[in-house]
C-alpha cells in the first residue's frame, strides 16, 4: 500500500526543557491525549522516529518525544536536528521551564540531585542548564512556564492546549449488563432500567435483542423511557466536562436490567448516540447480551 508522505493528519511534538519543570507530567498528559510517547529519547534517534511517525500506521499518527539534559553533550545537536525536521515534517517544539524558586523547591521536596550540578549546589545546576538550553528555548514554538501550576492544573492546561478538536481526553464506555450476573466491576455510574416494560414478555420480541430496531422502538415508546433518557443524557452532559476538569481519563456508564438483553441494551445504544452527537465518541459494550442462565 502506498504510504502518505504528506503527513496529513499527523503530528510530532518534541518536548524538552529544564530539569524539575514538570516535563514528565506533561508527557503523561500527551499520552492521555492519545500520543505515542517516548521518554529520554536520544537526539540521534529523532530523525528515525520522525520518519516512522510519518510513514507508520495509526499508532504513530501523533507522537510526543521527550529529550532533555540527560542527553548531556548530545543535547547540543538538538537545535540543528530540529531545524532539519521542521523543514520536512509537521513538528512542534515545546519548551518547559519554571522559575528558580519553583525549581529549588521541587528539588528540595524530591531530594533528587540536579543532573548538571556536578555534585555542587542545585542552584548552580539550574543556572548551568539555563545557559545550555537558551538556544533551544529560542527555537521553541511553545514555551510553558509551570511555576504557577500544581500537577492537576498542569495536566488540564496541556490537554486544553494540545487536544485535537475532534477528540475528548475522556474515554467513555457505555455498558449494558444483567443484574443476575452482577454489576460491572469497573462501572463508575450505574443506572437501573428494570422499571421499564420488559420486551421479554412480548412474544414477538423476546428472541431479539435491544439492538434490533423493533425492540428498541418498543422500549423507547413509553413516556417513562423518554423521560428517563432525557434526564440521564442531561445529567451526563453536565457531568462529563466536570470529570475532564478533575483529570479523569476513563468513565464507564452502566445500564442494567434483569437479563441484560433488551432494556439495558436499547437504553445504552440510545445514550451512546446522544453522547456521540456531542463529540464524546463512546465505546458501547453489551456484556451479557448473549448469556443465558444455567
Amino acid at each position: 500500500m502506498k504510504q502518505d508522505r504528506s503527513g496529513a493528519g499527523r503530528r510530532i511534538v518534541i518536548l524538552t526543557g529544564l530539569s524539575g519543570s514538570g516535563k514528565g507530567t506533561i508527557l503523561k498528559a500527551f499520552e492521555d491525549l492519545g500520543f505515542y510517547c517516548i521518554d529520554n529519547l536520544p537526539v540521534d534517534l529523532l530523525p528515525t522516529l520522525s520518519e516512522l511517525a510519518m510513514l507508520g500506521g495509526r499508532a504513530y499518527e501523533r507522537v510526543a518525544l521527550l529529550v532533555d539534559a540527560r542527553e548531556r553533550e548530545n543535547l547540543q545537536k538538538l537545535p540543528a536536528t530540529y531545524r532539519r525536521l521542521a523543514r520536512k515534517y509537521p513538528v512542534t517544539l515545546v519548551f518547559v521551564e519554571a522559575s528558580d524558586v519553583a525549581l529549588l523547591r521541587r528539588f528540595s521536596e524530591t531530594r533528587r540531585p540536579h543532573p548538571l550540578s556536578g555534585g555542587r549546589r542545585v542552584g548552580e545546576g539550574i543556572r548551568r542548564e539555563r545557559r545550555i538550553m537558551a538556544p533551544i528555548r529560542r527555537l521553541a514554538d511553545t514555551v510553558i512556564d509551570t511555576s504557577p501550576f500544581n500537577v492537576h492544573e498542569l495536566r488540564k492546561f496541556v490537554i486544553d492546549r494540545f487536544q485535537a478538536e475532534d477528540r475528548h481526553p475522556l474515554v467513555v464506555s457505555v455498558v449494558s449488563f444483567a443484574y443476575r450476573f452482577g454489576i460491572p466491576a469497573d462501572a463508575d455510574l450505574v443506572f437501573d432500567v428494570r422499571f421499564l416494560p420488559n420486551p421479554h414478555f412480548v412474544p414477538g420480541l423476546r428472541r431479539y435483542s435491544g439492538r434490533e430496531r423493533k425492540v428498541a422502538r418498543y422500549v423507547l415508546s413509553f413516556r417513562e423511557s423518554q423521560g428517563f433518557l432525557r434526564r440521564v443524557v442531561g445529567l451526563l452532559v453536565y457531568l462529563l466536562p466536570r470529570y475532564v476538569e478533575e483529570g479523569k481519563s476513563y468513565l464507564t456508564i452502566a445500564f442494567g436490567c434483569t437479563g441484560g438483553r433488551h432494556r439495558s441494551v436499547a437504553l445504552s445504544e440510545a445514550v451512546a448516540r446522544a453522547l456521540e452527537k456531542r463529540g464524546y465518541g463512546p465505546k458501547v459494550i453489551h456484556r451479557d447480551i448473549d448469556r443465558t442462565v444455567a
